[in-house]
């Protein structure tokens, strides 16, 4: 008698622990997380409670703790000392909307305030206290649905991402815009009946604040700064159109950054 066996759930993200590369933090399709020791070539344990699965995982090395993401718009906050749950969050999402898409996290440099980018928001959360402190959703000409996030490398700055093509660039602590970098800065015309290209992820250069790497749908990877002349993202920062504590949004004007590529 033959037996057929599904195949194992498929690892949709993983992360090093900061103080111990031995360990590292695996999320799986499964909504499982995997805390697999390299040394000894075991899983340590697996921490579970997710609904969906697991799309970002972020380590403080400052408050030891292990902070998850998954396409349940949840976010779940975990003792790296005994990997016991310590709470859980679920997402603030606009009136109407469902828990779809991918959540994504990174830790400011503080390793106190997170960013949260789900596609219909951004949010800064003080993980001291696991609540949100600013969020900001899409509006005006940046209306269209987020798909990826990153502080700058000295965190003083957000970069995100739009399924329409655009960049929007915030001051990481207001979620202010500072501009808007238009589609057409850094992708070239494409005929009448292909897909629309946009950006599906975005990464900031580690040394360079001001300077990002975009990977596109069509698989092309762009190198985005300002121009000589500006050197600097929005030097004109419009009025204040992130929220505190999750209030509705105001809007406001933007600046159009049309950039160099590399």
């Amino acid at each position: 008698m033959t037996t057929f066996m599904a195949p194992p759930p498929a690892s949709t993200f993983l992360a090093f622990h900061p103080q111990d590369n031995n360990i590292i933090a695996i999320g799986m399709d499964d909504s499982a997380i995997h805390i697999y020791n390299v040394r000894v070539d075991e899983v340590k344990t697996k921490l579970k409670g997710h609904q969906k699965r697991i799309s970002g995982l972020a380590f403080s090395t400052s408050l030891n703790i292990l902070v998850s993401s998954g396409a349940d718009a949840q976010l779940f906050f975990w003792n790296t000392d005994n990997w016991e749950k310590i709470k859980s969050v679920t997402l603030q999402l606009p009136a109407g909307k469902t828990s779809q898409g991918d959540t994504r996290v990174q830790f400011h440099s503080d390793q106190v305030r997170l960013l949260v980018c789900h596609e219909t928001q951004l949010a800064i959360y003080d993980v001291n206290k696991m609540e949100c402190i600013r969020q900001w959703m899409p509006q005006e000409v940046l209306s269209s649905s987020l798909s990826c996030a990153v502080y700058s490398c000295n965190s003083q700055l957000v970069y995100a991402t739009f399924t329409d093509g655009n960049i929007g660039v915030f001051d990481a602590d207001s979620l202010r815009l500072r501009c808007r970098i238009a589609p057409s800065a850094y992708i070239s015309p494409a005929p009448s009946n292909s897909p629309t290209i946009h950006p599906l992820v975005v990464a900031a250069h580690p040394q360079e604040a001001n300077q990002i790497a975009v990977g596109l749908s069509n698989g092309a990877v762009k190198v985005i700064e300002p121009s000589e002349a500006e050197r600097k993202w929005g030097l004109h920062v419009p009025v204040d159109n992130g929220t505190e504590n999750g209030r509705t949004a105001t809007s406001s004007t933007t600046n159009t950054s049309e950039q160099l590529q590399r």
